[in-house]
Parts: C-alpha cells; structure tokens; sequence
C-alpha cells in the first residue's frame, strides 16, 4: 500500500520542523496539552519519543521490517503501541533525531507539514474494505486538515465507519458515525446524538462542527466532551443515535487474518520481525485497546498476545522510571507479576497523569515519591485508599 503524503501550508502553530520540546524535569505530573510527533519529538527520560502516525493506521510489510530496524538504530529497539493506534521509537538522541526524520519521511510514514502531522489524530477500524467508506473519509479528511481552524493537537477523529462500530470507547472528539440504518452521521464526542450528512456534504459539515467547538470557547477546555459539559451543542447536531457498538475486538483469529495483543503497548523489534518474516503477512493494521490485525496470515508461536482471555491484555502500564522524568517508580514488572493475580482491570502508572490508562480502574497504583498508592475504582488521581506502599506490600493487598 502506498501512504499518501500531505503537502501545504497551513495556519495551526509555529512549532518549526524537527523542534524539541523539553525542559526542568520538576515535582509532580505535568499535563502537555499536545502529543509528541516525529517532526516534533518529546524529550523523555530516555532520549527523544517520537511518534510515527501511520496513515490509515497500516503499514506494509516492508514499512514494518524498516521501522524495526529504525527502532535498533536510532531508538532503544522497542516500538510502543499508543492508545491511539500510533507507534513510537523511544530513546532517540537529540543529534539523531533529523536522520530518523529522513527516514521516516522515505518510507511514506510522516507529513512534510509539521503542524498538518501534529493534528493527525485519526482512528480507522481495522475491518474494513480497501476502497470504502472509512478509507474515502480518510483521504478527504487528510485534504481538510490544513482548511480546519487551530484546534487543540490532542483532539482527534473516529472513523468509525467499518463493518461494526468498535471505535465508541476510543479516545476521539469528532466521530463520523453510521446510523441503525446505516447513514453516515457525524457526532461531537461526549453527545449521545450526532447529525446525519450525506458523504458528500461529510467535510464541509466537519469544518462547521470544528468551527462551532473554536468560536464557542473549546480550545480553552482542551477536548470535545469536556467542552460540551458547559456549552450545548446546537439542536441540528444531535438529531441521530449512532449504532450500537459492537463487542470490543479481542485476540484471536478473524477471516481477514490473526488479532494480536502487545502487553503494555510494547513491540520489540527482533519479535516483530520475526512475525513479519514467519507469517508472510503482507502487512499489519493498528487498533486501540494495544491490538495489532495481522493480515491474511496466522502467527504461529509468537511473544505476542493470541488469547482473548488473557490478563495482561486487562493490565495497562505506563513505562515508569527510569524512562519517563515524571515517574518515581517502576511500573512494567510489577503490572506484570500482578496481572495474573487478578480479573479485574489493573493500571499501575508512574504519576498521577495516568498516560496508559487515564480513567478509572478496578485496581490503581499510582507512583508517589518511589512508593504507590493504591486506589480502588479510581483514576490514578483520585483519592487513595491506601498510601506508600512498597511493591511487597502492594502484593499482599491484593
């Protein structure tokens, strides 16, 4: 498949091509109202992270086995799966960074205009026709970009317009949407209802909708839902009751090939290739919920998640200290030595933030100057039922 490149220049933001974005490391979480890029990486504990946004959340074969080898030369040879269904190569070196860029834009992976890529926050299904709706929205949602007015970098768009509705719980503000009937809609996250258009009038009905959030004082609240908690939508816009969603995909074996889970978002390069290299896949496509559609191919033993019931794939984890400036704590072994132990959700996060799994939890750890504090049925900000706790104090609790 072959990615179409945005080019132009658009009105949203200064940041220059290939800036950097860093600072004191400081006490307590701090919240980036944006997302790190590839044109413009975050400065992490480990070096730069910079995200890779495939477009239409797929990559061939061949951009598979070249980001793994990226990933050992450049980064740290571990690729993170987000929530958002984008990649990112951690521990990049600042003098690095413009050839991992050069790269990267080689193989059809990233936007010349940084600040078009810096609002590419697109979810695609993973079932979905190659020349269907999702991926004709796709396209025409790419030329509307630069045309959109200067929206926050974490908003994003749900294209939610494949065989079954599986986008609902994903973090998205501007959702395109089928009807019971199947009529595309388009909805405001946070609003139970959204407004019919016909696919033709789809983009223009999506600049009046970013329009409407900007002019009405958005930005200032940072997301679509949180917005809508103290501004009403106009009555045209929540006319239409989408779909019921469909159960959320899960791994296991599908007629369009194998769903995969990566524990904690994780994807190390040498198992990655050689998933690549034993499948014959001719290539893989990205979901939320840390899934990986592996097309038209069976894995065969892999490190890879391959059973629906399996805990870890309950269990969300945060990279944790020493990687992250903002944790004080380890958080990958401990999430998976306790994920086993229980059948509930688990999040063990470094910092309040809560980056891996920022809603609430049937099981909480929260890092707090090198101890956690637990908290039950809660996010990793809310209040803790239990506080300083060391890891063994942590497993006995549970």
């Amino acid at each position: 498949m072959s990615a179409p490149v945005v080019r132009g220049s658009s009105a949203k933001g200064t940041i220059a091509k290939g800036s950097i974005v860093k600072g004191p490391i400081v006490k307590g979480p701090i919240v980036k109202g944006w997302c790190p890029g590839a044109h413009r990486p975050m400065l992490s504990g480990d070096g730069l992270l910079v995200r890779v946004r495939p477009f239409r959340s797929e990559l061939n074969a061949a951009q598979v086995l070249a980001l793994c080898d990226l990933a050992e030369r450049f980064g740290n040879g571990m690729i993170d799966l987000t929530s958002r269904a984008n990649l990112q190569i951690r521990g990049v070196s600042e003098p690095d960074h413009p050839a991992l860029l050069a790269e990267l834009a080689t193989l059809g992976l990233i936007d010349d205009d940084p600040a078009v890529e810096g609002h590419r926050n697109i979810l695609m299904p993973a079932l979905r026709d190659a020349a269907g709706l999702s991926a004709r929205l796709h396209d025409a949602l790419l030329a509307t970009l630069p045309q959109l007015p200067d929206l926050p970098e974490k908003m994003g768009f749900a294209l939610d317009t494949g065989r079954a509705a599986i986008l609902t719980e994903a973090s998205a503000d501007i959702r395109f949407e089928l009807d019971a009937v199947g009529q595309l809609i388009l909805r405001a996250d946070g609003s139970a209802r959204g407004r019919a258009i016909p696919e033709a009038e789809a983009m223009a009905a999506l600049i009046a909708l970013a329009r409407w959030f900007t002019e009405t004082g958005g930005p200032a609240n940072g997301r679509m839902a949180r917005h809508l908690r103290q501004t009403p939508l106009p009555p045209e816009w929540t006319t239409t009751a989408p779909r019921d969603p469909a159960p959320a995909p899960a791994p296991g074996p599908l007629p369009e090939g194998t769903l995969l889970g990566a524990a904690f978002g994780k994807l190390a390069a040498p198992a990655l290739r050689a998933l690549i290299a034993t499948s014959g896949t001719p290539g893989l496509r990205l979901l939320p919920g840390r899934l990986v559609l592996l097309l038209e191919a069976r894995p065969g033993d892999t490190p890879f998640v391959t059973a629906p019931d399996d805990p870890l794939m309950r269990a969300h984890a945060c990279p944790g200290a020493p990687f992250c400036p903002q944790a004080t704590v380890a958080t990958l072994d401990l999430a998976r030595e306790l994920a086993p132990r229980t059948r509930a959700t688990l999040h063990v996060s470094g910092c309040a933030k809560g980056c891996a799994h920022p809603r609430p939890a049937a099981l909480t750890l929260t890092g707090r100057e090198g101890r956690f504090d637990l908290v039950r049925d809660g996010a990793p900000w809310d209040s803790p039922t239990a506080r300083a706790l060391t890891p063994d104090q942590v497993k006995e609790s549970l």
